[in-house]
């Protein structure tokens, strides 16, 4: 059974970096595509990026190709999301998520609960 928790948001300012991690405590995670969405305040929930299995393949919205870096330690059922060059619009709620693949990430209906992050200008 596949149980993700997130963890390394806060409080910043803009221009800042932050790295989030999600652990995986069910241990299957080597099966799974990783991947992280955000939700803003009055938003839709948002893709941000994805790694495959082996860490091989990785996807990035256009918004923060540059900014932000995905990883992935499968020894410690872990995935990662560095995060620099913050800025406001990316405060949000951040949540990793399972899927099949980098194109189909929460096809599985894993997801964590989420870790706040707040940019502030």
């Amino acid at each position: 059974q596949v149980q993700l928790v997130e963890s390394g948001g806060g409080l910043v300012q803009a221009g800042d970096s932050l790295r989030l991690s999600c652990v995986d405590s069910g241990g299957i995670f080597s099966y799974y595509a990783m991947g992280w969405f955000r939700q803003a305040p009055g938003k839709e929930r948002e893709f941000v990026s994805a790694i495959s299995w082996n860490g091989h393949s990785t996807r990035y919205v256009d918004s923060v190709k540059g900014r932000f870096t995905i990883s992935r330690d499968n020894a410690k059922n872990t995935v990662y999301l560095q995060m620099n060059s913050l800025k406001p619009e990316d405060t949000a709620v951040y949540y990793c998520a399972t899927g099949s693949s980098v194109w189909k990430i929460g096809d599985t209906d894993h997801w964590g609960q989420g870790t706040q992050v707040i940019v502030s200008s």
